[in-house]
């Protein structure tokens, strides 16, 4: 299952990713946390000695050869644009799973594997967008066979940026993290109108949440979207201080409400199975709307012709 955490830049959205996968990571459950947020944080929220791997935006062409296997619709790894979706021939993965693309960027960090998309260097600088690096994890979730039980988590980057591709349709199910303020639940509207034309699953959770009155303005401002709340953290104080106890385990000391605030979320992303066609049709939606804007005319191609129409998505596909 794949999750998404976003919100306004503050909000926490990168503290919550960090504490719900190392719950994830300290019940036993598979789970790849991937930090796609262009403030590269997650490691550090996530605690304990971090062992770094090659980030993901610095390597985009090697990934779309690899991910290519041999598509014949691909005539090659240049041809393949951030929303090529997968088809006969592709190669596929399984979450942590044993090849190439695995073994080389998946690190850890406080006992959890970790994929980061990588800053910006002085290259890019005045030159490229974040988008370009987030490329390379939507071509990584496109071609992603997860099945029940297994996790990806995903620190996005802040505010509605989020639209500006069609990462936002690559997920199970999007967690925004408000705080209990105008500014707090105003990407929350963004996100709420955005995603309804596509069918996007979304629930907010309540952060730094102090008193009842901070409790009541977020169910007025939010009403039946808002799934759970956390209070205000000591634990989590201490940690981003560097005073609390390292690796997943540690969430032991995590304050009672808080906890259980993250057993609602794993709750949530449990309760409704994988919709497959609706991964596969956003994917396809979205590629020929690059192909369309902007894809054809820059590489001379016609990339409408990447779309496989008779690729299975899901476990029938072979990984």
């Amino acid at each position: 299952m794949r999750i998404a955490f976003v919100g306004k830049g503050g909000s926490g959205k990168t503290t919550l990713s960090a504490l719900f996968s190392r719950h994830l990571a300290h019940s036993g459950a598979p789970v790849l946390a991937v930090d796609g947020d262009i403030n590269q944080h997650l490691a550090e929220a996530l605690g304990g000695e971090e062992v770094s791997a090659p980030p993901l935006g610095a390597h985009v062409s090697e990934i779309k050869k690899f991910l290519r296997g041999d598509n014949p619709r691909i005539p090659s790894p240049e041809a393949m644009i951030k929303t090529t979706p997968p088809g006969r021939g592709s190669r596929l993965l399984r979450p942590l799973g044993d090849d190439e693309l695995h073994a080389r960027h998946v690190g850890r960090a406080g006992g959890v594997p970790l994929m980061a998309t990588g800053e910006f260097d002085e290259s890019d600088l005045g030159v490229a967008c974040y988008h370009s690096k987030l490329g390379a994890v939507e071509l990584y979730l496109s071609h992603l066979l997860d099945g029940p039980g297994e996790y990806v988590v995903v620190d996005m980057t802040a505010g509605a940026d989020a639209f500006a591709s069609g990462l936002f349709t690559r997920f199970d199910i999007t967690f925004l993290v408000a705080e209990p303020t105008r500014k707090g639940v105003s990407v929350y509207r963004q996100y709420r109108d955005h995603a309804e034309q596509f069918g996007i699953r979304i629930a907010v959770v309540g952060n730094k949440v102090t008193c009842e009155d901070d409790l009541l303005f977020l169910k007025e401002q939010v009403g039946d979207d808002l799934l759970t709340h956390l209070v205000h953290s000591p634990w989590v104080r201490a940690a981003e201080q560097g005073r609390a106890e390292p690796g997943p385990h540690a969430l032991a000391s995590l304050e009672p409400h808080n906890r259980h605030a993250l057993g609602v979320l794993r709750e949530a992303v449990d309760s409704h199975p994988r919709d497959w066609d609706r991964l596969h049709r956003h994917a396809v939606e979205f590629h020929l709307r690059n192909v369309r804007a902007w894809a054809d005319a820059r590489t001379g191609e016609d990339l409408a012709g990447q779309v496989d129409p008779e690729y299975v998505p899901g476990p029938a596909a072979p990984a």
